[in-house]
């Protein structure tokens, strides 16, 4: 594996990533963890527009389905000692680093959410960490996650019109994980807590309940289901526990109960806040991205090796402190990993070849 960095921005704590549809050109936002601004960026890593300047506290952002530019994104979700003033805006262009912000929904301690689209609807997914806070490191309130159907026009919601949210799961402590992935057809949410990984599957109809499966009681910072060696049975990836160090993959065994297969063999002192995260197909390859913000601070990507019979890490990058990582295949049909190395302020776009 060949690695091309290219620089893109010093953004100040820079965290949340999202691809995004503008204008008709495939481009991408990065927005800051602190007070500081959200950006536009064509694919190719040009910084295009200022979406704003603060108050920041992004955890999460996400396109509206069929928008031109629109999206979804956390607001003042600072750190988990100081979000309970957090919700989710919308964000739509009306020009020229000029975006209106509207709020959807008051949402104190919201880290993730998403998008799931089932039967042609499309539904809201909500993630907060905590429920309660009433001093610093105060985890007395498990978190939960809430759902809604999203409508096609988001225009009618503002402060003084909310979407409101319908509790889903309740007494998730430390609700951080999430991804959204593919699962009979149509679209899931894995969601990691203390308790384990979850799979939240939205209604199969209208007005039917959500439907929650526990995959794992592993505690779960996050977590992926990947087919890493090609046998038809989606592993588990976890990085354990909350904000932790621990980094292993999960195989299912003849009972249909998932048993370590392989763990990452550096010490726990090199990996501890694993943090980033990211399933994706590169150079054609079933891949985990995974980063870690303290200890050696290192990105990789970990493949399965079908000639070896194990697993195999590359690195992407070391020494940066990767919060988030995102992929796609660009308009010359190569991979691209962007990151944001949070731990010293700089945006990184990799182009990945053989």
């Amino acid at each position: 594996m060949k690695v091309e960095k290219k620089v893109i921005s010093n953004l100040n704590k820079c965290y949340a990533m999202s691809q995004l549809t503008y204008k008709g050109e495939h481009c991408f936002l990065v927005a800051a963890e602190k007070k500081d601004p959200c950006y536009l960026f064509s694919e190719d890593g040009t910084q295009l527009e200022t979406v704003w300047t603060e108050p920041g506290g992004v955890m999460t952002m996400t396109p509206v389905p069929g928008a031109d530019g629109q999206f979804l994104s956390t607001y003042k979700f600072y750190s988990p000692n100081d979000s309970a003033e957090a919700k989710i805006v919308i964000a739509t262009p009306k020009g020229k680093d000029d975006w209106e912000l509207r709020t959807l929904c008051n949402t104190p301690f919201v880290h993730r959410f998403g998008i799931l689209r089932r039967s042609g609807v499309n539904y809201l997914i909500v993630c907060c960490l905590k429920t309660g806070h009433e001093y610093k490191n105060d985890w007395r309130f498990p978190g939960a996650c809430f759902g809604a159907v999203l409508p096609d026009d988001l225009s009618g919601f503002d402060d003084d019109h909310l979407l409101e949210l319908t509790p889903i799961k309740t007494g998730m402590l430390k609700n951080h994980g999430f991804c959204i992935l593919k699962n009979g057809g149509h679209d899931a949410a894995l969601v990691g807590c203390e308790q384990g990984s979850f799979l939240f599957n939205p209604p199969a109809v209208l007005g039917a309940e959500w439907e929650v499966e526990q995959i794992s009681a592993i505690p779960s910072s996050d977590s992926v289901l990947v087919d890493f060696d090609g046998d038809g049975q989606l592993e588990l990836g976890v990085i354990s526990p909350f904000h932790g160090a621990s980094l292993t993959i999960y195989h299912l065994d003849e009972h249909g109960n998932y048993v370590p297969q392989w763990k990452y063999g550096r010490p726990e002192s090199e990996t501890e806040m694993l943090h980033a995260t990211w399933a994706c197909e590169l150079l054609g390859k079933p891949s985990w991205i995974v980063g870690w913000r303290k200890g050696t601070k290192n990105t990789i990507a970990i493949s399965w090796d079908a000639e070896a019979g194990d697993y195999h890490c590359d690195f992407i990058d070391q020494n940066t402190g990767c919060a988030n990582a995102m992929h796609f295949v660009n308009k010359e049909g190569k991979d691209v990993i962007v990151v944001t190395n949070r731990e010293i302020d700089e945006v990184a776009l990799y182009t990945i070849t053989e």
